[in-house]
């Protein structure tokens, strides 16, 4: 991937959604080139846009966190059978007190049990598993930023960015706004006229039903990056515990820097859950000594560098981080 690879995948994080006409002038481009680009980049897996869950989801839904430990000789087993499943957004095998990690999203916490029980606790290899689950959600995937565009591309894109309203009341979802869900997770940049002719209604409903769910919270589009290949390509989590007094603080506080991507309050012994993309694991080192240097209270309990991530929201990945196939999520 080139500069201007770089910078258009930028330009889609901060709009997903967003025309090549509107992106042309602050990337320096024409709408064709960057037409031509993204279809090439798309193609080969190396960037995609796709429906995800937003930073309202935790209220009104279940986000929970799987950790697994495996039989060696089963690791792969059991990652296939697990990437199978729509509840299992995200897997990542990593080092760490658990070899699989998996993002779980679902409706509710009974949904999550039938989940465990069903597919989870029978998968051959498993030896344990623990569960964490979302009380807050301070930063997802979708607002971690790849830097690089200027102030001037920054400022330009910035005012055609939506505001989206803080602490609405969660809304119930239909068939439909499921259907136009289940087709955004496999291409968040679908047109208002591709939507229509997939779900079988108006252009003008299409779009105004996307926007109901996206001001509610519940779904953020975001642009995804084999990140590997475009110079992060360590993956790192910490688990880690503070007093409840200066939870918020910490979990804001970690939320505003650059290399965080995800940052959640969680149940158990450890209460903070957060993961960081570095390019290097000195600079993992250096991140940790900040992180016990910006907050005294907070301890690390564990520390998880992914080796792989086969599945990525919803999206199978290759050794590269690119993707190569997709099980959309389903948790709402």
């Amino acid at each position: 991937m080139d500069e201007l690879d770089l910078a258009l995948v930028n330009a889609l994080q901060l709009q997903p959604r967003a025309s090549w006409v509107d992106l042309a002038r602050p990337l320096g481009s024409t709408a064709t080139t960057l037409a031509r680009r993204w279809d090439r980049l798309s193609s080969a897996g190396l960037a995609w846009v796709t429906a995800s869950f937003g930073r309202e989801f935790s209220r009104s839904r279940c986000i929970a966190y799987v950790m697994i430990r495996s039989d060696p000789r089963e690791r792969s087993h059991v990652v296939a059978e697990l990437a199978r499943c729509p509840e299992a957004a995200t897997i990542e095998v990593a080092t760490g007190g658990h070899d699989i990690n998996c993002d779980v999203l679902t409706r509710d916490l009974r949904e999550l049990d039938r989940f465990l029980t069903g597919k989870v606790y029978g998968v051959q290899g498993i030896t344990s598993v623990s569960v964490l689950l979302t009380t807050s959600l301070y930063l997802e995937g979708s607002r971690w930023r790849l830097r690089s565009l200027d102030q001037g591309q920054l400022s330009v894109l910035a005012k055609g960015t939506m505001s989206l309203p803080r602490g609405q009341h969660a809304i119930d979802l239909d068939g439909l706004d499921r259907s136009l869900l289940e087709h955004l997770a496999h291409d968040g940049r679908l047109s208002w006229a591709e939507l229509s002719g997939l779900t079988g209604t108006s252009t003008a409903t299409a779009r105004r039903r996307v926007g109901r769910l996206m001001s509610s919270g519940i779904v953020a589009f975001r642009c995804e990056i084999a990140h590997p290949l475009a110079g992060w390509p360590i993956q790192a989590s910490l688990l880690a515990q503070a007093p409840a007094a200066d939870l918020d603080r910490i979990c804001q506080g970690l939320a505003a820097w650059p290399e965080c991507r995800f940052v959640a309050a969680v149940t158990g012994a450890a209460n903070i859950y957060s993961t960081f993309w570095v390019r290097d694991l000195g600079e993992l080192q250096r991140l940790e000594a900040r992180t016990s240097n910006s907050f005294p209270s907070l301890t690390v309990l564990d520390r998880m560098v992914a080796l792989s991530t086969p599945k990525r929201m919803g999206h199978l990945s290759d050794a590269e981080g690119r993707r190569v196939g997709t099980v959309p999520i389903s948790p709402w």
